[in-house]
């Protein structure tokens, strides 16, 4: 009998969901690898249970909600602790308890001499020696899409340097990451974020060798080529074309399952305007996503090109590989909010999928917010924490975009991103600046895009006016089992106003629902 799954299909072994390339192991480099590129991975809850979270070099003044220096903003000097090993001072930028995997390391700083080490479950000598602060130099030529170099990247030593590295580190016991200055006393700022997955005790994890990666270099570079490239869709498709007068809505129903459940593999909307349409998909009757079109695509205000793994648009064509199951039944529509005619095309390609007790809905929501303040009083206790979502119930968190008019002279994104997961007190994500958080660094921010999102928009060079920040995740999804909530400091340079408009991807059981907080 037939099944239904959107999954977009990648000539890789996808083997991430059948417990490990060796019997002995639940998670390896390797699985890891190939979840990366397995599109379904994300619509379920995880069967090999995590936590996902991050430490950074946030300033070690915030300490707690409510407490003295909650919106303390000197980011780049925070470490956990300095420690002296063979005569020498290592800064310990982490130090992980096993079993788990690092899945993200976002770092710049502004010269790079020093050196990273990272010492893997307990080892006495480090496994990876980086002879520098920069994860472009680690000992492997990856593909950009593992080793993302930021917009104001300098090669040079002695230049500014930022760069994104998603090459999963897993490691069974533990893992220490330390950096060493060249010296001490001078400080430099040194800016980290080093995301991570904590595996429930007993789940049996391979540790990171660099022979092994070595010896995967091939399905390394694949993987890579894959997230930065398209992939063939598989599927049948359905769809509609017509205009759509002012007012107006172009609905279209998809095939009911002949087992278990269908899958949308891929979402495809053409028209002449972008903006001028709002979309909603309703799933074994209820409604999980209701956003303006533009914004769903990933580009918000004014639809800028978007071109990456999960979202891309290029003004006249949105197209979608969030895969989306459903049980019984499944439409799509689209509503023209403009005051004029608009040529549709919505069309969407359903495949077979396994549903089990872990699959989740996709959701997408967007909010906006006109006139918030922005301050450059970092020490004041009247700052805000604009809450960006919070998601109750089960799910996993996928992606964001923040869409913005800056009514401030310049930078608006000093402040730092808040993630509390289930029952957190303080964040399982404190950040270190509003653009680390999006994969680059250093503002003001110039357009860029990457396989995980970019900055789609900036209009000026001193970033008044029109932004937009996309970021979505493949390893690095948050699972969450209650609770989910994404707060974003309103800091900056100067004293301003900001509008923001948020749209939200997660994927959750249908009584998720989304909590209105300020």
């Amino acid at each position: 009998m037939k099944k239904t799954i959107i999954l977009i299909s990648i000539a890789l072994c996808c083997i991430a969901c059948s417990g490990g390339t060796q019997e002995s192991y639940d998670v390896t480099l390797e699985t890891l690898l190939d979840e990366m590129v397995d599109r379904n991975a994300v619509t379920y809850y995880p069967t090999i249970e995590y936590k996902q979270a991050q430490v950074s070099s946030y300033d070690r003044r915030t300490t707690g909600p409510g407490e003295p220096g909650w919106w303390a903003n000197d980011d780049g000097a925070g470490y956990e602790r300095l420690d002296t090993v063979a005569g020498r001072y290592e800064k310990v930028m982490c130090d992980l308890e096993g079993p788990g995997a690092v899945t993200r390391i976002w770092m710049t700083t502004k010269e790079k001499f020093g050196t990273i080490r990272i010492y893997l479950d307990g080892a006495e000598k480090p496994q990876i020696e980086i002879p520098a602060y920069d994860m472009k130099r680690f000992p492997m030529d990856l593909p950009e899409a593992l080793s993302l170099t930021h917009t104001h990247y300098d090669h040079a030593m002695e230049g500014v340097g930022g760069n994104t590295f998603f090459l999963p580190v897993p490691y069974a016991q533990s893992c220490r990451i330390t950096f060493e200055e060249p010296d001490i006393t001078v400080k430099i700022p040194r800016y980290y974020h080093i995301g991570y997955r904590k595996y429930a005790e007993g789940t049996a994890v391979k540790t990171f060798t660099l022979k092994e990666a070595k010896s995967l270099d091939g399905k390394i570079q694949e993987v890579g080529a894959a997230l930065a490239g398209t992939s063939k869709v598989n599927g049948s498709p359905t769809s509609m074309e017509t205009y759509l007068n002012p007012g107006q809505t172009l609905e279209i129903w998809l095939p009911e399952p002949d087992s278990t459940a269908n899958e949308i593999t891929l979402l495809d909307v053409k028209t002449d305007n972008v903006e001028a349409l709002s979309l909603s998909a309703v799933f074994d009757g209820t409604e999980t996503v209701n956003a303006p079109l533009a914004h769903f695509a990933g580009a918000g205000i004014g639809a800028p090109d978007v071109e990456g793994w999960w979202l891309s648009n290029n003004g006249g064509r949105v197209k979608c590989r969030f895969p989306m199951p459903y049980k019984s039944s499944a439409s799509l529509s689209v509503r023209n909010t403009s005051d004029k005619v608009v040529h549709v095309v919505l069309a969407a390609v359903t495949d077979s999928y396994n549903w089990t007790d872990n699959s989740l809905y996709f959701h997408a929501t967007h909010k906006c917010e006109e006139g918030i303040p922005v301050s450059p009083d970092y020490d004041s206790d009247q700052n805000l924490d604009w809450n960006d979502i919070t998601i109750c119930g089960r799910g996993v968190y996928v992606g964001d975009l923040l869409s913005l008019n800056n009514h401030a002279v310049d930078w608006y994104g000093e402040g730092d991103e808040k993630i509390f997961v289930d029952d957190d007190i303080f964040p399982s994500f404190m950040g270190t600046g509003t653009e680390d958080y999006f994969n680059c660094s250093w503002a003001p921010v110039v357009p860029f895009l990457t396989p995980y999102g970019g900055a789609p928009r900036a209009d000026e060079e001193s970033s008044h006016g029109y932004n937009a920040f996309l970021r979505t995740r493949v390893l690095d999804v948050i699972p969450f089992s209650s609770r989910f909530q994404f707060d974003l400091e309103m800091l900056s340079w100067h004293n301003g106003t900001v509008d923001y408009y948020a749209t939200n991807y997660w994927y959750g059981d249908l009584n998720t629902t989304v909590v209105s907080e300020r």
